[in-house]
């Protein structure tokens, strides 16, 4: 909002000018706003004491209570652009529940970090030279003055930030019990958890788990001990493909890719490459993440995102056989009922069979265009794999036109015994399942283009419905072109059928299994960047990674001159990448006694991801300045531990209450959830999942323009001249979308807090309506939010003396049942986060007390001190203001909250509709407690009954009790 849009709305919301001395005005409410937030500060009013440790309670404070709450936040990345309008959303839902349960009496945890290593700090480090830290502190140092003026309730001794180096040592800490850990799929009564990597040393020792070849432990060498135990630690070094973005200088995930194939920040290219990078076999934990879904208060939508990118499939695992090649080629499809249909095999490009399937040349007959136009196969499939290392995984997948060459080689089909020639495609993945497929173009989509393009044979083995005239045919139906004489008749059988003969077919001939497999991919934890958390590891001589022991952490970023990743030549296969701190040389290479004597050892010039830090946040908010472990588990069972009394034992402990965009709904969710099993694993913590409730608030949207060149011009500057819009005289299209920088629709909560005050904006965000669904922004309706906390301040203040407007009088009958029905409607609201419904019961009772009190000498202080109670979680400030003109010493932060009396929650009277021989012909109103021959007598003496009546006698009045009286004549 532009500086003449913000007087204008000062002014017209009722700005100073020549106001009473005691109006409640955008100066006056700036005051009140400041001062209460000083005395918050000042009596610690947000503290919440932990059961032990130093913020415990002290002595003489008594002691903590049993009935907490842990309420949380999405970490935010604090940004250099600051908030806008959009932002505060969640956090104010979030505070108005944690205010309302602390006003209840509950021990609240409510605090916030932040998620501060990141890209944007380490880029503007390398073109400005400045170290991301300062930028990161300065934008954090904003970022909490602008969330601090909304008010929120935090208690500030726990605030941390990711790139603290008392928060990373922590991480680091648990990166190492990560890594020194191994998954044993037999614990835990058979269900799977991850034990002491020293307990999987203890059974090879004693012969109870054999080594990899079959060796004593005690004859391999100390190095091979070593490589053998990295085949089983759950962080591990591997060979991977990567997104590598040469222009950012790091490794991208999947979701930081375009289906261009470009880095979603700066539209870079990205290429596909091995690199060696540190791993997370967070797949060991699949099932388990499914699994326990069921058992977490979350929204439907986010559970059914996990258990999509988990992707949990049971089907079979096929071998096919290769014509004059001793290598099998494994493949996993979860409809092997599908086989008779397989007309040819395709690898991905990164699949280590490939090499070993090249044939010396092509065979007679080979099709030009299964070539490339290259004159032999290895040639076809070395241009091949270059061009696929330039695709981004998104790109290779939602790409309809489909790219392939042809091996050379042929496979065997177990069931027909028909060659099926061999290709190696992009729309294959090496990550999911064993990056090969038999390709039934008859049964999906992405084949049947692939046959397409290349005019090979389709075999329906389905039955399509009757009228069917599409391509592939991916539903129900039964079985057909599926038998032959020597293997297996699946002909006729519906799919699931189908599915069970052929499985114990390939099972007994020995051709496959049954198996289930998964989408989901070990975590690739490295990122080459400066300003992330280094890896407390070392390498020894042999290039194997070595855990640093804990009297060595924290591992501290070391200064460099240079922040700019070495990128490498993706035309050139020997190149590599180079980690801005590999350039620290006195800090890489170092001297270390690790039981050995002292030896030279170099350390990981990578750091983790961003997603490290935020994996375990909320459990240092429990414990923020404990410098003898991560979180203290007295502590920590108090705050997330499960609670059984209230739901068995299904409950998996965690966060009360998580408050977030969906957009985190998978990557962030899910790693949180894969560290806490394996802490859960390890006896570190009690809780199993990280957070027990999630709810997800919707956005703030607001209309955006953009010029003939579809370039965003900012909003503010965008005038409406007969419906239509111009800047600087330009006419330009307006759009709808959510608020943000890229957008250019972005307004600051600091200008709405000028123009009318901090409550104002809470209570206008809360009021635009249901906090899960995404709301429209427009500027001049904050007026109206405004204008009620007017009202309500006249109600309770003389705005001549500043006095309390308030009487002793007992209020009316119908205002005290207003009264307790807007009360235990309010409560309701809060539990449920229904802010939008609470806020205009508020309004209602307001506007009651305006009509019926605003012209006499004061309001009944019974029914205003309620109103001042129910609007403090939404509106802090001014309610604590009010609260105090009323009279009380102390803040209102801690209660009480009003309670309903259950006797003015029920109506005095009821209406009865009348039939007259079944037709509703008149209503009668009595008093609930009339009998029902006082309904009878009122029925019959009603003037529009006695005409239809016509003095007949009336064969039977029948009464049903509180709803209706039907008269026979």
């Amino acid at each position: 909002m532009s500086e003449a849009t913000s007087e204008t709305a000062a002014r017209g919301a009722g700005g100073d000018g020549d106001a009473p001395p005691f109006r409640y005005t955008p100066r006056l409410a700036a005051e009140l706003e400041a001062s209460w937030r000083e005395h918050w500060a000042a009596n610690g009013t947000f503290h919440a004491p932990n059961p032990e440790g130093d913020l415990a309670p002290s002595d003489g404070e008594g002691a903590v209570p049993v009935d907490k709450l842990f309420v949380q936040d999405m970490f935010p990345y604090p940004s250099g652009a600051g908030l806008h309008t959009g932002h505060p959303l969640g956090f104010i839902g979030t505070d108005v529940y944690a205010r309302y349960h602390r006003m209840l009496g509950r021990n609240v945890l409510h605090t916030m970090g932040f998620d501060a290593f990141g890209l944007p700090a380490e880029q503007y480090a390398v073109q400005t030279g400045q170290h991301p830290r300062i930028t990161t502190e300065r934008n954090i140092e904003r970022y909490l003055a602008q969330i601090q003026r909304l008010g929120l309730g935090h208690d500030e001794r726990r605030r941390i930030a990711t790139t603290d180096v008392g928060y990373y040592r922590w991480t680091q800490w648990i990166f190492l019990r990560i890594f020194n850990s191994w998954y044993d799929p037999d614990g835990n009564d058979g269900q799977g958890r991850a034990r002491h990597i020293d307990e999987l040393v203890a059974e090879f020792e004693s012969g109870a788990r054999e080594t990899p070849d079959g060796r004593a432990w005690a004859e391999l060498s100390a190095g091979e001990r070593r490589r053998v135990l990295n085949q089983y630690r759950l962080a591990y070094v591997s060979d991977a493909p990567v997104n590598w973005c040469p222009g950012l200088g790091t490794v991208l995930a999947n979701e930081e890719v375009t289906a261009e194939g470009r880095s979603e920040r700066g539209n870079f290219p990205v290429f596909r490459r091995n690199l060696r990078q540190w791993m997370m076999r967070i797949t060991a934990y699949a099932d388990r993440l499914v699994d326990d879904l069921d058992r977490l208060d979350w929204p439907d939508k986010v559970k059914a995102m996990q258990r999509n990118w988990i992707g949990r499939s049971q089907g079979a695992r096929v071998s096919f056989s290769v014509d004059g090649v001793g290598e099998r080629i494994e493949v996993f499809t979860t409809r092997p009922d599908t086989l008779f249909g397989a007309t040819y095999l395709v690898l991905a490009p990164e699949n280590p069979l490939v090499d070993a399937l090249i044939g010396a040349g092509w065979p007679a007959g080979t099709p030009e265009s299964w070539t490339g136009g290259a004159a032999d196969p290895a040639e076809a499939v070395a241009a091949y794999r270059l061009t696929a290392s330039r695709k981004s995984e998104l790109e290779r997948q939602e790409n309809r036109r489909k790219t392939g060459v042809f091996t050379g080689a042929y496979a065997v089909n177990p069931v027909t015994g028909g060659r099926l020639p061999i290709f190696v495609a992009d729309y294959v993945l090496m990550g999911y399942g064993t990056g090969a497929i038999m390709a039934v173009p008859g049964q999906d989509q992405r084949d049947w283009d692939f046959a397409s393009a290349f005019d090979l044979p389709v075999v329906r083995t389905v039955q399509p419905p009757e009228g069917f005239d599409g391509e592939a045919y991916t539903g129900e139906g039964p079985a057909i072109n599926s038998s032959h004489p020597s293997s297996v008749d699946l002909d006729g059988l519906e799919v699931a059928e189908a599915k069970e003969r052929v499985i114990s077919w390939l099972v007994e001939r020995g051709h496959g299994e049954r198996t289930v497999q998964y989408k989901l991919r070990d975590w690739l934890f490295s990122r080459q960047r400066y300003w992330g958390e280094p890896f407390p590891i070392v390498y020894d001589e042999d290039g194997e990674p070595i855990a640093l022991p804990e009297s060595e952490l924290p591992v501290e970023l070391p200064d460099v001159d240079d922040y700019s990743p070495k990128t490498f030549d993706p035309e050139d296969a020997e190149s590599d990448p180079f980690a801005p701190l590999g350039r620290a040389e006195e800090w890489a290479e170092v001297e270390l006694d690790l039981g050995d004597g002292p030896r030279k050892y170099r350390r990981d010039t990578n750091t983790m991801p961003n997603w490290a830090g935020s994996c375990w946040y909320q459990l240092r908010y429990i414990d923020p300045n404990n410098q003898e472990t991560f979180c203290s588990p007295v502590n920590e069972r108090y705050w997330t531990g499960p609670r059984p009394g209230e739901h068995g034992d299904r409950d998996t402990g965690g966060v009360d209450l998580y408050i977030g965009g969906v957009e985190h709904a998978v990557l962030h969710l899910l790693y949180s959830r894969f560290w806490q099993k394996v802490l859960y694993d390890l006896g570190e913590v009690s809780s199993e999942e990280p957070y027990r409730r999630l709810f997800n608030q919707g956005y703030i949207q607001a209309y955006a323009y953009t010029d003939s060149r579809g370039v965003y011009v900012p909003a503010e500057e965008v005038e409406e001249r007969d419906g239509r819009y111009f800047w600087k005289d330009q006419e330009v299209t307006q759009e709808y979308g959510k608020m943000g920088k890229s957008l250019k629709n972005s307004v600051s909560p600091d200008e709405i807090c000028d123009a009318y005050s901090a409550d104002t904006l809470r209570l206008y965000e809360m009021s635009m309506g249901p906090m899960d669904i995404s709301r429209p922004w427009a500027t001049k309706d904050v007026v109206g939010a405004y204008r009620f906390l007017q009202r309500v301040w006249r109600n309770v203040v003389d705005e001549t003396t500043g006095a309390p407007r308030v009487t002793e009088d007992a209020p009316d009958d119908e205002t005290t049942r207003l009264l307790h029905r807007t009360v235990a409607g309010v409560r309701e609201d809060y539990v449920g986060l229904r802010y939008n419904t609470a806020a205009a019961k508020l309004i209602e009772l307001n506007n009651h007390l305006t009509k019926r009190y605003g012209d006499s000498t004061g309001t009944p202080r019974q029914v205003v001190e309620a109103l001042v109670l129910m609007l403090a979680p939404l509106c802090p400030h001014v309610a604590e203001e009010l609260w105090s003109r009323l009279g009380h010493a102390e803040s209102l932060a801690h209660g009480p909250f009003p309670v309903a009396d259950e006797r003015f929650l029920v109506d005095e009277t009821v209406e009865y509709p009348i039939q007259v021989n079944g037709k509703v012909r008149a209503r009668v109103t009595v008093p609930t407690d009339a009998d029902q021959e006082a309904v009878r007598a009122a029925a019959l003496a009603e003037e529009r009954i006695q005409a239809v009546v016509a003095g007949r006698d009336p064969r039977k009045v029948i009464v049903v009790p509180g709803r209706l009286v039907n008269i026979v004549v």
